[in-house]
């Protein structure tokens, strides 16, 4: 008898694919969408890391062959994939929903200048807000911006549409944009490989009237540019296979569906029996392809998540169809939804009664064991400070225990709020007032609203978490970290030298664990008439070591323990409330960062050999 390890089936049956014994691997939307990047031949993809879009620059690092980088936002990234197609190559650039609001300065302008080589923005919206601000619909921009869109619904899909949004971006001269969704980025399906296209760089010719956008020159392109959706909207419907991307799947003439993308995954479950028009392009839309369709179903219905973009384009074109009078604008859809609308027919009889499932436990959000943001945010919650925050792992500073957060909008706006706080009441409001925001957001976006506090003269203490990662899209590098996307060496930026060159002059640099020394630093600051940083320094506790160690591990001495509960309330994972109400330290979760030991007045808590 033998023993066949997983991981080594798994290593040759990676080393068949490459060799191309194996046609067909199982990948997520967004690995799929790397691999047609890979096989359309690109040459160089610039993003910033944003759930649900993050693995697509990450599976392409995987690529030797092309340069991939993470950009300090999308906007420069957006810059950077320009720079290269107007060069010759094929260039994308990869972001979430918001990071479109940052990247659209660019976006807009070179729907005028068009492209030499190929050029994708891909966008990843998040109905549902899985991890998200807001829920806008990124198709808006198409239309705004004046682009074609894709909407891929599975992962076979997205490396279909991937290599067409570049083959239609070179022939239309335009950029293109892919439309991603969480469901179908982190969802996985059979991908049919195929060999990848040779890397090629197009001749660049100097070209002021189209690429110098003043304004002699963009008047006459944007006659370009509405030419080139009027034909791009008549090829998608005159070739829906090659330009388009449509499918009609025919069945009962009683009920038509027009829809894309996730939501065409959820009506072919619900109603297996309706035709659906499902777009692959959606912008600019089919209007032939929709009147002729509309005209061989007795009920047309349009579903789609977010807004009632394809409902209101539709019944601008004069036809008659329903959408969301029977679906909602907020949140995501289900097949058991479109079915209760849709069908009279009963949803399939699950293995297992619902009804006997057990009820999973409320399981609040919460900092990680050992987080270093945990002892700021205690800090703030005692100095009963108002805080604007930014986004990232801290932003759970908003949540019990601390509740040491006051607003939250958008990426670097934490310094923005601050300063505007701080001049809407003449300073009377910069002693109590801070702002908070992470390494890599403040390299994201901070900068600019720090200098605009110092050239402004504003008196705000500023707060930056050096996690030395970008921690909540999942462990990516940044400027600050001193490693690239292929963890290979790359200078890093010293922040205390940066911020020390926008002018500021009073600099301090804390352990966030230290729950005393920042209270007191951070109330020190906050008496100084003019801007001041702090800098909160201590790794993200999941890339640290000790973890697991019985010799680096939190212990507890129950003779001095008094049951106070002062640990337990700070609600660390790795601490639990046992017989007597006297903690018990979790040995897996425990890193050892002493956070618990500093807050203990008892002694009771010491911290593991090291």
């Amino acid at each position: 008898m033998f023993f066949i390890d997983a991981c080594d089936i798994l290593k040759q049956y990676e080393k068949l694919v490459k060799v191309g014994l194996f046609l067909k691997k199982i990948l997520l939307g967004n690995e799929a969408i790397a691999r047609g990047a890979y096989e359309a031949g690109v040459k160089v993809v610039s993003s910033y890391p944003g759930t649900p879009s993050t693995e697509i620059t990450e599976s392409i690092a995987q690529y030797e062959r092309i340069y991939c980088e993470w950009a300090t936002n999308e906007k420069v990234g957006a810059e950077v994939a320009i720079g290269a197609s107007i060069r010759g190559v094929r260039a994308m650039t990869c972001m979430k929903h918001v990071g479109v609001n940052v990247a659209a300065d660019p976006l807009f302008t070179c729907s005028y200048t068009g492209v030499n080589g190929g050029l994708v923005y891909v966008a990843a919206d998040d109905p549902g807000m899985h991890s998200s601000q807001n829920e806008q619909d990124s198709r808006n921009y198409a239309r705004a911006a004046k682009i074609p869109m894709f909407e891929p619904s599975d992962s076979q899909e997205c490396k279909e549409y991937t290599k067409a949004a570049f083959r239609i971006s070179e022939e239309y001269d335009t950029p293109v944009m892919l439309r991603m969704h969480t469901r179908v980025s982190h969802s996985r399906s059979i991908v049919e490989l195929e060999e990848p296209s040779d890397i090629v760089i197009r001749p660049y010719e100097k070209d002021i009237n189209k690429y110098v956008m003043m304004p002699g020159m963009a008047i006459k392109r944007h006659v370009v540019v509405e030419k080139r959706m009027k034909l791009l909207a008549f090829d998608s419907a005159d070739k829906p296979d090659s330009v388009g991307l449509h499918k009609i799947i025919r069945g009962s003439d009683s009920l038509g569906v027009i829809t894309s993308g996730a939501s065409f995954q959820y009506v072919s479950e619900a109603v297996p029996d309706a035709t659906i028009l499902k777009l692959g392009m959606v912008w600019p839309l089919p209007e032939t392809l929709i009147r002729e369709f509309s005209q061989t179903v007795r009920r047309l219905v349009i579903v789609e998540e977010l807004d009632s973009f394809l409902e209101t384009e539709i019944k601008a074109m004069g036809i008659m169809c329903e959408g969301k009078s029977l679906f909602t604008l907020q949140g995501e859809y289900t097949a058991q939804m479109i079915r209760d609308a849709l069908s009279d027919c009963k949803a399939p009889v699950s293995a297992i009664p619902f009804e006997s499932l057990p009820v999973p436990p409320n399981r609040p959000p919460v900092m990680c064991a050992g987080c270093p943001h945990k002892g700021l945010f205690l800090a703030l919650s005692a100095l009963k400070v108002q805080v604007m925050g930014d986004i990232g792992c801290y932003t759970l500073g908003a949540l019990p225990p601390t509740s040491a957060m006051d607003a939250c909008v958008c990426m670097g706006a934490s310094v923005g709020m601050a300063h505007g706080f701080d001049k809407a009441t003449d300073g009377i409001d910069s002693r109590k007032t801070v702002s908070v925001l992470g390494d890599s957001t403040f390299l994201h976006s901070g900068i600019t609203n720090l200098i605009n506090a110092v050239y402004n003269q504003s008196q705000i203490t500023v707060l930056i978490l050096d996690n030395s990662i970008t921690g909540m899209t999942g462990h990516q590098q940044n400027p600050s970290t001193g490693l690239s996307i292929r963890l290979q060496p790359a200078p890093a930026i010293h922040l205390e030298a940066l911020v020390a060159s926008l002018g500021v002059t009073s600099i301090r640099v804390v352990d966030p664990v230290d729950t005393e020394a920042c209270r007191r630093t951070i109330s020190e600051e906050l008496q100084k008439p003019f801007v001041s940083v702090v800098i909160a320094r201590r790794p993200c506790a999941l890339i640290t070591k000790g973890k697991g160690n019985p010799k680096e591990r939190t212990s507890v001495d129950y003779s001095k323990c008094k049951s106070c509960g002062a640990c337990i309330r700070m609600m660390c994972p790795a601490l639990t409330q046992g017989a007597g109400k006297m903690p018990v330290i979790d040995p897996v979760s425990c890193n050892n960062c002493g956070l618990c030991v500093n807050l203990c007045k008892f002694d009771a808590l010491s911290k593991g050999e090291k």
